[in-house]
């Protein structure tokens, strides 16, 4: 009996034990590390930086899908930390995920053209340093919002390559939400370019041909601001050329899923069931690409 007792005993502690390490890992398996700052380009007026979100060391592999994210605001106005939430989510997803700051327009010497170069840049720089990041340089998803998704949508469209390399900025994947992809007639667009070109020069739309990455497109019916035939003619042009592309337009919401009747032309204020419907099908892209499990 005495014997009985001792094994009880031990094998209590056991299952304690292993409960302790079954809990310690499910609390960390919610956590992330990070933001983590880098600079991306230290050739500008002032240092580029990339803030990145890694999976926690349960998550995080060797080589891991990676997200690079970047903010609205026209051009002129915006920061890095805008993206932090959208960086977390998907980090706990197991991705690598990045929030890019970049040059914002002053209607003097910096014009949205240099915010394109620095979106390719970023992604050139994530290809270079893939080894250091954790990062499969074939798994790269550009995630924008607004005058962020015109950038987004620029690093495949008007894709640079490293010379020293052959690294490509084009991403694997795009995820572009309230998007501003035909510029032809966007006046704040042409104003904030200066004379440095026209509009529909810059306009992804526009320029669209094979071998683009798959693409999602996600849109207010009602967006005043980035109005929803810019995504049509995107989407048309992008099945055109035989490239995939997955087009959502959302009844009664206008930019950034903002209820029509509000004004949408400020602080973002979604729908939170259209906004939930918008999580639902980026999850689905994703899953459907393998840049997250299926889990």
């Amino acid at each position: 009996m005495p014997n009985f007792n001792k094994r009880l005993i031990k094998l209590s502690s056991i299952l304690l034990t292993l409960f302790f390490y079954i809990s310690l890992s499910a609390q960390n398996n919610e956590k992330i590390e990070g933001p983590i700052e880098y600079v991306y380009d230290s050739t500008k007026a002032f240092d580029l930086k990339a803030y990145i979100f890694f999976p926690n060391q349960w998550e995080l592999k060797e080589s891991n899908s990676a997200m690079v994210i970047f903010h609205g605001g026209g051009w002129d106005i915006g920061d890095p930390s805008w993206g932090f939430g959208l960086a977390k989510k998907y980090a706990k997803k197991g991705m690598v995920t990045v929030a890019v700051q970049y040059s914002l327009s002053n209607q003097k010497s910096v014009t949205p053209i240099d915010a394109m170069q620095d979106a390719r840049n970023v992604i050139l720089w994530m290809r270079k340093n893939s080894s250091e990041l954790r990062i499969d340089r074939n798994r790269i998803v550009a995630y924008g919002w607004s005058a962020g998704a015109h950038l987004a949508a620029s690093t495949a469209v008007f894709q640079t390559k490293s010379p020293e390399n052959d690294i490509s900025s084009a991403p694997n994947a795009l995820i572009l939400s309230s998007p501003a992809l035909s510029l032809g007639n966007d006046k704040w667009f042409e104003q904030l370019i200066m004379n440095k070109g026209k509009s529909e020069d810059y306009s992804p739309a526009e320029y669209l041909r094979k071998n683009m990455p798959p693409s999602i497109i996600l849109v207010g019916k009602d967006d005043s601001v980035t109005p929803a035939y810019q995504s049509k003619l995107f989407h048309t042009n992008m099945l055109k050329y035989k490239n995939e592309s997955y087009l959502y337009i959302y009844d009664g919401v206008g930019h950034l899923f903002t209820p029509t009747g509000q004004p949408d032309d400020g602080w973002p204020k979604p729908d939170k069931k259209v906004k939930a419907k918008v999580d639902t099908e980026i999850g689905l892209f994703l899953k459907k690409f393998k840049f997250i499990d299926n889990n």
